[in-house]
């Protein structure tokens, strides 16, 4: 069975557009270090939180502030990079991929429950975390969809079969007029 182009199906293999891909997982990383902001600010500044920050440094809070976002920031070009292996190695990339981030994630929610911490700071940190990871796998997981390609298989292809060409030695042509007949 052939599809609309003639192609057969193991004439064409899954791909992904590396440039797409890599210029999407910049995009979800400014994005991560933003939530990751974002979240801090809303937990300092709204719910008077101390997360990150010790008492008196203020709704900014110190370089720790800085830090979480690149952390975040880099995490998000990590799962670029997990989704770019998966997907040229993998059958089902966004499986693995959904199963590790979910993971992952889950990992980054807990961790900071168990530390020695006003409970607070602890919920705080675990939802920015959980808010985080989700974007991140949920961006990186889309716009991978949208990167995948196509790819032709370079096969020895066999000439295909010659036309029937007129006159014919060994078989009339079909009449053409009427007085032929």
């Amino acid at each position: 069975m052939s599809d609309f182009y003639g192609n057969q199906p193991q004439d064409v293999r899954p791909g992904i557009d590396a440039r797409r891909l890599w210029a999407g997982g910049v995009a979800t990383a400014v994005v991560a270090a933003l939530l990751a902001v974002v979240g801090l600010l809303i937990a300092r500044g709204i719910f008077e939180v101390e997360v990150l920050a010790p008492k008196g440094e203020g709704v900014w809070g110190n370089a720790s502030t800085t830090t979480y976002a690149l952390v975040a920031a880099a995490v998000a070009l990590l799962a670029t990079g997990l989704m770019h292996l998966l997907s040229v190695a993998t059958p089902a990339p966004s499986q693995f991929f959904g199963w590790i981030m979910v993971l992952i994630t889950l990992i980054a929610v807990v961790l900071p429950l168990t530390l020695a911490v006003a409970p607070s700071a602890k919920v705080a940190t675990a939802v920015i975390n959980l808010v985080i990871g989700l974007a991140i796998a949920a961006v990186v997981n889309s716009m991978a969809a949208s990167a995948r390609t196509l790819h032709r298989r370079r096969t020895q292809s066999t000439a295909p079969p010659p036309t029937k060409q007129w006159p014919n030695p060994r078989q009339e042509p079909p009449p053409t007029r009427y007085y032929d007949r």
